[in-house]
């Protein structure tokens, strides 16, 4: 019978030598106890504009929806300065006297404002995602997901969305700079003041120096899928939600409000199509409970699991049908290291 050590490196090995139909693993990291325990980097395949790469420890790579948890961050950011109120109407200018007034900034955390969108990151025909990213048709992408109409009623149905998060973060940007983003802005002193900020309050308190965010043309940060880090530095945001808002392992400074770790996990819906459940812009592990999780397209991975004291992060690129059995080995990874330790 293989040891606690050699089942570990077992199931690594099956990580990252998986067929290549599969998925390919980039990095993996697991901080158990306020200690490293698993570190391994994979490489990243050439392709048609790159050779292939190895990926080491300081390779920054791409959260994708990951980002949807920091924003999360920076709203509580907000809410312990007194600026923001996750409890009142969501403070959209163009809602203003319209049926989307009653929309509030809780709804939006919890992808319950009724708003139309398609979450679709393949078929560019139905996919108000990738008329949002891509199609260069929309200076805001927040502006552009708040002008979509209502499909139900605000508070009645999940409907994942990376346009309910960009309203979310042109309203931080709009609280940041006191200032709406719109036609006439200064996009450039937006796109500074918000950076400033997520530099400032949230990276480098929590020691994720390497952590770059990437802005839409209008200044705001695109928190549904744009921040750059290493595995390390997206461990150490787990890190931070692991100790409810105390940085350097619960032992520095606190910078979340106090129980803002329960707001991300406070569950607000059940995902059938993936089979978990949501948070406020944090997923939820039911085979661990009371655990939370960032998640990003194609199997990025940051599970944080309180009751072991675990942080465990995988990045890489996995197809979308391949993503249950990826979770699979994440969990299974996470309970083999809480029993080696």
């Amino acid at each position: 019978m293989p040891t606690p050590d050699h089942l570990l490196d077992d199931l690594l090995d099956e990580l990252f030598e998986r067929p290549a139909e599969q998925g390919v693993s980039l990095a993996c990291v697991a901080v158990h106890r306020g200690e490293v325990v698993v570190e391994r980097y994979g490489v990243q395949p050439a392709n048609d504009f790159q050779p292939a790469e190895q990926i080491t420890a300081e390779s920054t790579l791409l959260s994708w929806s990951m980002a949807k948890s920091m924003t999360h961050a920076a709203v509580g950011l907000l809410v312990g300065d007194g600026r923001l109120d996750v409890d009142a109407p969501a403070p959209v200018p163009e809602w203003v006297g319209t049926e989307k007034a009653a929309i509030t900034l809780l709804q939006l955390l919890e992808m319950r404002p009724g708003l139309t969108f398609v979450e679709d990151y393949v078929d560019d025909g139905v996919s108000n995602c990738i008329e949002m990213l891509f199609s260069g048709a929309h200076e805001s992408f927040g502006r552009y997901a708040a002008s979509l109409p209502l499909a139900r009623t605000p508070g009645e149905a999940f409907n994942y969305s990376s346009g309910t998060t960009n309203i979310v973060t042109r309203i931080i940007g709009d609280v940041i700079t006191g200032t709406r983003s719109g036609p006439g802005s200064d996009a450039t002193q937006r796109q500074q003041a918000v950076g400033d900020f997520l530099r400032h309050r949230l990276f480098e308190p929590s020691s994720m120096h390497s952590a770059t965010a990437k802005f839409d043309p209008a200044g705001d940060f695109v928190g549904s899928s744009y921040v750059y880090a290493t595995a390390r530095d997206f461990a150490r945001f787990g890190e931070l939600y692991l100790h409810d808002g105390v940085t350097d392992a619960g032992r520095g400074e606190r910078i979340l409000p106090a129980g803002w770790l329960d707001h991300a996990r406070t569950p607000s819906a059940h995902d059938p199509e993936s089979g978990f459940d949501y948070g406020r812009h944090w997923w939820l592990w039911p085979a661990f409970p009371g655990s939370l999780a960032c998640h990003g397209y194609e199997g990025q991975f940051t599970l944080v699991v309180p009751s072991l004291d675990l942080v465990l992060v995988h990045l890489g690129k996995t197809a979308v049908a391949h993503n249950p059995g990826l979770a699979m080995r994440v969990a299974r990874l996470a309970q083999s290291i809480c029993s080696a330790g």
